[in-house]
């Protein structure tokens, strides 16, 4: 199979639309919302949080295709933390700035500990790695 016949890495797609989504929705909430300052202070921390762990998982991208096969499923585990702690966390922060109301009680704090889990894999994995040598 030669390289542009080698399917795309499925985590290289969602960290590029995590990005892309984080800065419309950056531009969205510092030039359309029409929220109080409150409100469009937490519309612009969810962005934030979502292009940090849009990057991470650019990261996550990069070792899924560098990782051995023993580490591969805790480079998956990895991205879907990141990935259910972006919907979770940023998403509940978007829809509280948009209408005042929390989607779910409790999504926010158990998307931040989505985020965290990604991280400790990602330690965990580098961890393995390094002092393995």
């Amino acid at each position: 199979m030669s390289d542009d016949e080698q399917p795309m890495n499925p985590w290289f797609f969602i960290a590029a639309l995590n990005g892309f989504s984080a800065v419309a929705a950056g531009a969205y909430g510092w030039h359309i919302l029409a929220a109080d300052d409150a409100g469009r202070q937490f519309f612009m921390i969810a962005s934030e949080y979502q292009m940090w762990h849009a990057l991470a998982l650019f990261v996550v991208a990069w070792a899924a295709g560098e990782a051995a096969a023993g580490q591969a499923r805790l480079v998956h585990f990895a991205g879907v933390s990141f990935t259910v702690g972006i919907i979770l966390f940023s998403g509940s922060l978007y829809i509280f700035a948009v209408t005042g109301a929390m989607p779910a009680e409790g999504a926010t704090p158990v998307g931040g500990i989505a985020l965290l889990t990604g991280w400790a894999a990602l330690i965990w994995l580098g961890g393995r790695t390094f002092f393995k040598r």
